[in-house]
């Protein structure tokens, strides 16, 4: 099963309404923006450029996408505002595709593997960390994996027994310490006991605190160290989960984790509450880091496979 096959026409549907608020937000202001314009000229890119800062793309980014959106004008010099949606689309599509390439594994589907796929999700407290997790394995055992869940936040007890919970409500097992436990002891226990059972995917949550880094680093380090002595390739995802309501908060916070572990995938939440969706393209440009799967609402459904057409076939639409 391809990674397309995920996505149904309810799946379309569902991506079209989560960023309902973003598009709304952005193509107000750029309508707003080109009014009795009839040509793309220097203040309709100024102007441009302040929509992008402003929906969180990023000033760096959105330099990004100005040059190129220059260097299309100066090649046609008859080109008009009723092309710039056009423009733009193909010219994110772009950069976003410079980045998606190079997953291990694409969707909830994966060819059958002789080690579990080993993911170690990061994040601060309150981005959805844990509910992505739940969600995470719901869609893997939805596509036919068998799932273990390891409990290596062990720095609050809430952490703790939200991930047992959303286990048992998906029908998985969890490996857990409790409160205080070694986090690379949670996560050595958990990888011995997924490749005990042969399972397909290991899922370990780690700390979320990021008031010193020092620490946060060595802890990231001896998990993944612990459970390299079970599977010498893991994890083979370190999956950084970011809320994208938070728009700039979300830039600084990959900025922290970046530095902290090697994030190679990352996770954008709650893109359906917020108009700030064009942190997506944002993140995913400055960090050379590819966006796996985005959160659109509340369904165990809702946590999607990042598709770069989709996405923006959504976002212009």
């Amino acid at each position: 099963m391809g990674i397309f096959s995920f996505f149904s026409k309810e799946k379309k549907q569902d991506l079209d309404k989560g960023l309902e608020k973003t598009k709304t937000s952005f193509f107000g202001k750029l309508s707003k923006a080109i009014i009795g314009k009839s040509k793309v000229d220097d203040e309709v890119l100024d102007n441009l450029e302040e929509i992008l800062v402003t929906s969180d793309v990023g000033v760096e980014t959105t330099l990004r996408i100005i040059e190129r959106v220059q260097s299309r004008v100066a090649r046609d010099k008859f080109l008009g505002t009723a092309e710039l949606n056009q423009i733009l689309r193909e010219e994110i599509s772009a950069l976003l595709d410079e980045t998606s390439k190079g997953l291990l594994v694409e969707g909830f589907d994966f060819p059958k593997r002789e080690t579990p796929y080993v993911i170690m999700v990061v994040g601060v407290n309150g981005v959805g960390k844990t509910t992505t997790i739940g969600k995470l394995a719901y869609q893997f055992k939805a596509a036919g994996k068998t799932v273990v869940l390891g409990a290596a936040d062990t720095f609050r007890a809430a952490a703790v027994s939200q991930l047992e919970i959303w286990a048992e409500r998906v029908g998985v097992p969890c490996v857990s310490q409790g409160m205080g436990a070694d986090p690379a002891s949670v996560a050595f226990d958990t990888l011995k006991s997924a490749i005990a059972k042969e399972a397909d995917v290991v899922i370990i949550d780690t700390a979320g605190r990021l008031h010193n880094k020092i620490g946060l680093m060595n802890e990231l380090s001896k998990i993944r160290k612990v459970m390299q002595k079970l599977l010498p390739d893991a994890p083979q995802e370190v999956l950084l989960v970011l809320d994208a309501s938070t728009g700039q908060n979300a830039i600084e916070q990959a900025k922290q984790f970046t530095a902290a572990t090697e994030v190679n995938a990352l996770a954008l939440t709650k893109l359906d509450g917020t108009a700030k969706g064009g942190v997506v393209i944002g993140i995913s440009d400055q960090f050379r880091i590819p966006v796996k799967y985005i959160g659109i609402g509340e369904k165990m459904t809702d946590l999607q496979p990042f598709i770069k057409d989709e996405f923006v076939d959504s976002l212009f639409n």
